[in-house]
């Protein structure tokens, strides 16, 4: 049996890849009701009284709205609103730069909320909204996307399925920052071997790969 690695570095069929993802139609009911399910339960059961105390402490701790809403590429390259809990100062270059280590523009509290990875739970109302999935590619802002889209081979294959809240990739060390085409080729890999192989018990996995990896402390996760 292949492993991942071996699997990612073969040719990759494209056309083969897409028409599989579009007809199979059972697979995507199922995702589809586990994302709604999943999201329901995470904003009825955490978001609800959070929200509130998060409220607090980031306007506390800055000016500025409690969230930040930044376009990003998902479906079929189509643009959305992503929602985040605000974790910067309101400055220019948020919305074209990404995040570095030890930005500058990171809030105090931003810190906490990017470590711990809960800057990204309102993120379950795209999933709700169907604009997201609870487990796929990590949706790019539109600035990243459209660098890489002629750089990196294969890059807009991710495309063809709903973006994740995590992926595959993200447990696999390639979160985060993007420091060289290094990182974004092998989160493509990732990426197109979570295509080939989705299932809900997949899904399940990566979700708990995730709270493991949050748990013991990311170092790609500020």
């Amino acid at each position: 049996m292949k492993t991942e690695t071996e699997r990612y570095s073969v040719h990759i069929p494209v056309i083969f890849l897409r028409s599989f993802l579009l007809g199979d139609t059972l697979n995507k009911f199922v995702k589809r009701i586990f994302d709604i399910l999943f999201s329901v339960f995470i904003i009825i059961g955490v978001l609800s009284w959070l929200i509130p105390i998060l409220a607090i402490l980031i306007k506390r701790d800055s000016k500025g709205p409690v969230f930040f809403i930044q376009k990003r590429n998902g479906l079929n390259y189509k643009e959305f609103n992503c929602y985040k809990f605000r974790s910067m100062e309101l400055n220019d270059q948020a919305h074209l730069n990404q995040v570095t280590k030890n930005d500058i523009r990171i809030t105090k509290v931003g810190k906490w909320l990017r470590k711990t990875s809960i800057d990204e739970l309102p993120q379950f109302f795209n999933v709700l909204l169907g604009e997201m999935s609870v487990v796929g590619p990590r949706p790019h802002m539109v600035s990243i996307t459209e660098m890489y889209t002629d750089r990196i081979n294969k890059f807009m294959v991710r495309h063809f399925i709903k973006p994740g809240i995590t992926g595959l990739a993200q447990t696999k060390g390639f979160r985060g920052e993007v420091e060289n085409d290094k990182d974004i080729i092998n989160r493509v890999k990732y990426d197109i071997f979570y295509m080939e192989n989705q299932s809900i018990l997949f899904d399940i996995k990566i979700i708990f790969n995730t709270l493991y990896n949050t748990l013991k402390g990311d170092e790609k996760a500020y």
